[in-house]
């Protein structure tokens, strides 16, 4: 009786591999399998993004497709619903040329009212983002103390200043669109506010 169980008990606690042969086709496959997984992984990664110059996606037209700018950013006024962009830069362009003379002759220390009316409109548009609240360190309008150092280097040194940047201030306070008229009556709206 002992003699069965010991069977059984060996063949529970045997391996698969019972002969040479099945030994040697184990250990060969055990190398082969990886290196075949390898270097068909390896020609998959080399052929990703390899296109034909053919291929309908690698024409100009596609390629300007894909990565032309998603959107615009349109700066308008909180009344202007529906107004292209393009009319309110030309049509603040247009106003803002008859103070242009006013701003250029000697001993103009003081704006005009046309001047003055367009410098708060610009101002209301494009400066009053950063002054009206003081961010890094813009002068807030009718602060005199903060103003005060400004205006005393002169109107020629806040004209410059506005027109080419100061700090984190970029040129004509990021509204390139502008004329240096309209950004020069601007300034002087701000400096009104003090005087």
């Amino acid at each position: 009786m002992a003699a069965p169980e010991l069977d059984d008990h060996i063949e529970e606690h045997s391996s698969f591999i019972r002969t040479p042969k099945q030994l040697l086709t184990v250990v060969v496959l055990a190398f082969v399998v990886p290196i075949a997984v390898l270097v068909m992984l390896a020609i998959f990664a080399s052929d990703i993004g390899k296109y034909d110059e053919n291929h309908p996606g690698m024409t100009g037209e596609a390629i300007a497709q894909r990565i032309k700018p998603v959107g615009q950013v349109r700066v308008a006024e909180a009344g202007a619903k529906g107004e292209p962009a393009p009319a309110a830069p030309a049509a603040a362009a247009a106003p803002a040329a008859a103070p242009a003379p006013a701003a250029t002759t000697p001993g103009a220390a003081t704006p005009t009212a046309a001047a003055a009316g367009d410098g708060k409109a610009i101002y209301d548009k494009v400066c009053m983002v950063c002054h009206a609240t003081g961010v890094a360190g813009a002068p807030k309008p009718g602060d005199k103390a903060a103003w005060a150092p400004r205006i005393k280097q002169g109107m020629d040194v806040l004209y410059a200043s506005s027109l080419k940047g100061k700090g984190a201030m970029p040129p004509k306070g990021g509204a390139v669109q502008l004329s240096d008229a309209d950004i020069k009556a601007a300034v002087d709206y701000m400096v009104g506010l003090v005087k």
